[in-house]
């Protein structure tokens, strides 16, 4: 029997989902502990309803089908499109829903097509009158309320019924009252600008003002009529939104607005209430070196400093501060290199640390306070892996909870009695299982059958080390070789880049294996080479720090690295390498063509950033400063100031109404190579952001991808 990708044709490279990647996902214990929720496609496609499993008996039930919500692009507001696009979010349908955490009998929210769906006691699904075109909605704890945004403004509506009542005032352009603004989304990880109280009679918010932010015109040039959208968009170097913070009554509607301190050009990572109605803040400042997490009476507002943590290099945001009923404070620092958990006791100033070795914790999932055990995913056994562990608050070593190699996420109940495991590897597509708190199998929820790299006919990647070009740091890497029959060793080499920051690719997960462009790119006689450079993610600050003030540099030297041990090996041709990437892949395409024109003959640079001083704050001044301080490094750093040196073919790829990494700067690249007249080549997309999700675009895409290396590879 033929299997399913024994060929693999173009229109499968660009089609989504990913071959085995449609599995349970948004995965919740119901309140109770008695059955699992998600959210899943039983057709395979892009477009999700919410299922319910009961543990006792294994039965399973939709609780909401996608035919209310949106199942094309096209059916999403502005606002919501915007959203999805900073949180990457391709499915439709339902793709969000919450319990509310301390409600009896439970609550369920279903945001479904701007309208808000509830149910009480798992009686069907009700629509809430009188509630359109809402953005974030969230449920009060106890279940009572529920909140939203509309046109800028916080809203609350009762969910056993009455209209919608508003909570702030001064909602303008420029000026929002509950929202996450665009750097606390795109960079910041935060997308929420409001926070329930415990008590469900208070809501902290976020007043965002940009008002003195230039509007920065995003012009759709292929629509049959005339649309611009108008983005305050934050420039390295220049201003920010104004942040305030906020809370409002609900009873009587008066606000109380909290001292963040005289620093008033700030980012505010993360808003939380501590067990006891004490509200908390964390306030990174604008060079981001310094995080200090602030604790406010939220009837006097009165203000008291809990922590500070300053760093010569970043502070890297993690959002992983737990407050305890105790009174104790559960926290992650990467004060000494690695990232690690740490207890701050009750009164006192000190923290005692729970972890540590050479070696990150990724995500804390959870907490037992009876129990006194954190439950947290880290690369203790392996960057190439994450599993679960547990360990005590009060001293101990951390004990590994899942067994199965490979990528491990988890959710556990609130009685810490089981967990759901979702995992993955390079051999097999994501499998669920319910495990008992200390790893034993209970049963599967979704075994993937058929998802395998065998069943499927895909090879699954090897990976590899290679020496960096600092002659001693270890680096993984992936390879995709054409099958064995192909004689022609050495083959042609194409490098599949990103290694920027934040991000790590290489892993025993199965995403690598599923990645179609590089499989059908190696069944054409090229070997694809991904490669994890210094400055990428989850090896500690030490790994990171070398790009520093200077990006572009050392990432470079570590793939040419990589090629040079491929070509030692006999498997790559020197004067036959490529390089394609996408976002900071794109501008690491340029930037690998440009320092290493020798080696990198043929490149397709996606979406790329050429020069810093036209990306964002938050994530440009993080590694580069501003350009006032650091002039040198922006400019040494930019790929227009190396075009001079292009010695190759290139391929341009942008979306026109990209709002994050914006047309522009593949504008700027392009007058740059004219003016040097240098040879390139340019594709665009008018009517795609910065992920392109049109289907029949991604096909295109593709096939002029592939082509250009053939014509010039």
């Amino acid at each position: 029997m033929t299997r399913p990708f024994e060929a693999i044709s173009i229109e499968q490279v660009a089609y989504f989902p990913r071959p085995g990647m449609v599995a349970p996902g948004a995965i919740r214990f119901t309140p109770d502990g008695s059955a699992v929720t998600y959210l899943f496609s039983e057709e395979g496609t892009l477009v999700r309803g919410l299922w319910r499993y009961e543990i006792a008996t294994g039965e399973r039930a939709v609780l909401a089908g996608p035919q209310r919500a949106p199942v094309e692009e096209g059916g999403l507001s502005r606002d919501e499109e915007l959203r999805r696009e900073r949180s990457r979010l391709r499915e439709l349908g339902v793709t969000h829903y919450q319990f509310a955490t301390k409600a009896d009998p439970a609550v369920l929210l279903v945001p479904m097509g701007g309208t808000l769906l509830v149910s009480v006691g798992g009686e069907a699904l009700r629509e809430i009158p009188g509630v359109e075109q809402t953005l974030d909605p969230r449920l009060s704890d106890d279940g009572a309320r529920v909140a939203f945004v509309r046109e800028g403004e916080l809203y609350v509506v009762e969910v056993a019924g009455g209209g919608p009542r508003r909570l702030t005032t001064g909602a303008e352009d420029g000026v929002t009252n509950g929202l996450a603004e665009f750097i606390a989304q795109e960079e910041l990880d935060r997308d929420e600008g409001y926070w329930w109280s415990p008590d469900g009679e208070r809501i902290a918010f976020i007043r965002a003002d940009s008002r003195h932010i230039p509007k920065y015109p995003v012009v759709h040039q292929g629509r049959d009529q005339v649309d611009v959208e108008e983005h305050r968009y934050p420039f390295a170097g220049k201003a920010n939104a104004c942040l305030d913070l906020g809370v409002v009554e609900l009873a009587t509607g008066a606000v109380r607005w909290l001292d963040l301190g005289a620093e008033k050009d700030i980012y505010i990572s993360s808003v939380a209430w501590r067990p006891d109605g004490t509200l908390t803040a964390e306030v990174l400042s604008r060079n981001q070196k310094r995080l200090q997490l602030f604790a406010f009476d939220a009837a006097s507002g009165a203000r008291e400093l809990l922590r500070e943590e300053d760093s010569d290099l970043w502070v890297n945001v993690d959002h992983g501060t737990r407050f305890l009923e105790s009174g104790q404070v559960l926290y992650t620092s990467e004060k000494t290199g690695f990232r690690h958990l740490y207890l701050d006791d009750t009164g006192a100033r000190t923290s005692r640390q729970l972890t540590e070795g050479d070696w990150a914790v990724t995500r804390l999932v959870s907490v037992d306070e009876e129990r006194r055990l954190a439950f947290f995913m880290a690369t203790r056994d392996s960057v190439l892996e994450r599993h679960l562990y547990a360990v005590g608050l009060d001293g101990g070593a951390p004990r590994r909870l899942t067994s199965e190699a490979g990528w491990h996420e988890a959710v556990i109940d609130r009685s810490h009695e089981r967990f759901v495991d979702t995992w993955s590897s390079l051999s097999h597509g994501p499998r669920v299982a319910l495990r008992s708190i200390d790893g034993a199998f209970e049963g599967m929820l979704f075994e993937n059958s058929g998802a395998t790299a065998e069943e499927l006919g895909l090879a699954t990647p090897e990976l590899t080390t290679v020496t960096a070009a600092d002659g001693a740091t270890v680096l993984h890497g992936a390879l995709y070789q054409p099958p064995a029959s192909t004689k022609a060793r050495p083959f042609p080499l194409i490098v599949s880049v990103y290694g920027g920051p934040h991000v790590q690719r290489v892993a025993n997960e199965w995403s690598l294996t599923v990645d179609l462009r590089a499989q059908y790119l190696a069944r054409e006689g090229y070997v694809v080479f991904k490669l994890d450079n210094r400055g990428s993610a989850n090896r500690g600050q030490a790994f990171e720090a070398p790009i520093h003030l200077c990006t572009g540099r050392v990432e470079v030297d570590d793939q040419a690295a990589g090629v040079k041990r491929l070509v030692e090996l006999g498997l790559a041709e020197p004067s036959r390498v490529g390089v394609y990437g996408w976002s900071y892949g794109g501008y690491m395409t340029l930037m690998a063509m440009l320092r290493a024109p020798g080696m990198f003959r043929v490149g397709v640079a996606g979406a790329p950033v050429t020069h810093w001083d036209g990306y964002d704050t938050a994530y440009t001044e993080r590694y580069m400063g501003t350009p006032a301080v650091n002039a040198t490094g922006y400019e040494e750093s930019s790929a227009l100031a190396h075009v001079a040196r292009l010695d190759g073919k290139l391929l341009l790829v942008h979306g026109m109404i990209d709002e994050n990494v914006h047309f522009r700067h593949t504008a700027r690249l392009a007058v740059a190579l004219s003016s040097a007249q240098k040879e390139y080549e340019l594709l665009v997309f008018p009517e795609e952001r910065h992920m392109p999700r049109d289907a029949k675009g991604l096909e295109y895409q593709e096939r002029r991808l592939i082509e250009f290396f053939k014509r010039h590879l």
